[in-house]
């Protein structure tokens, strides 16, 4: 299957030909000037010698911005109470749930490794515009950073990035589908821009829904559900979750 394509269970079409649905018009919405984190206390999912795990909520940064009202973010709030915490991986702001943090620079090291050669498995849960007709699939698209409206991605056949994920049903609901996402890459935006390209936006996506699935929910509805990987001592495979909150 070439990379121009999108597998939706067995059969295959050209990405972006006739498939969108439902955004309605409109524009996305832009990244909101003010930055008001939520201010959840710390969720620890799990920590050891090596590791540690967090729930991260939604509208919290994992890594600071540029300038002093993007300071508040999820690697400060760890390293408070874990001085030692090293910043493995990053989740978009308004994306929740599990990240790992390193709790020594060799931890660091396994670690990145680990996420480089696409050992760690991830697992997310996200609610889409309208009714996924197949049942699974897979899209398989290059990605690559649009300049002149970055932080945004689109897909580029030419330039772009290798960019893969599996998807499954979960369940329908009113005007969207509950979906599981297994992502094989890592890119930026992966998701949320696959899920566009096959006509079903992320609901409340603040960069790619628009329309009635802009407005169909308060918050990007996709979380990042579990987490599998190897402890750093030792190699024991160790899967963490963290439910997801919609």
């Amino acid at each position: 299957m070439g990379r121009n394509h999108i597998l939706l269970h067995g059969w295959r079409c050209d990405a972006g030909r006739g498939l969108r649905q439902g955004g309605g018009c409109g524009t996305p919405r832009p990244m909101s000037a003010s930055y008001t984190p939520p201010t959840d206390p710390l969720v620890i999912v799990h920590a050891d010698h090596q590791l540690l795990l967090v729930n991260k909520p939604s509208g919290l940064l994992s890594v600071p911005g540029k300038g002093e009202h993007l300071a508040d973010c999820l690697l400060s709030r760890v390293q408070a109470a874990f001085p030692e915490a090293l910043l493995v991986h990053r989740l978009d702001r308004d994306t929740s749930g599990v990240m790992v943090f390193a709790l020594s620079p060799q931890a660091q090291r396994h670690l990145g490794l680990q996420f480089e050669k696409r050992q760690v498995k991830k697992t997310y849960v996200a609610r889409v515009w309208g009714r996924v007709s197949e049942k699974t699939g897979t899209v398989d698209l290059p990605l690559i950073v649009d300049w002149p409206n970055r932080p945004l991605q689109h897909v580029d056949h030419e330039n772009g990035k290798p960019a893969v994920t599996d998807w499954r049903v979960v369940k329908y609901e009113e005007n969207a589908t509950r979906i599981r996402l297994f992502p094989q890459t890592g890119r930026s935006h992966q998701l949320r821009v696959h899920m566009l390209e096959i006509g079903h936006p992320i609901l409340g996506d603040p960069f790619y829904a628009t329309g009635a699935a802009l407005a169909a929910a308060p918050r990007l509805m996709l979380h990042a559900e579990t987490l599998r990987l190897r402890h750093p001592d030792g190699g024991k495979g160790l899967s963490f979750s963290a439910k997801c909150p919609f």
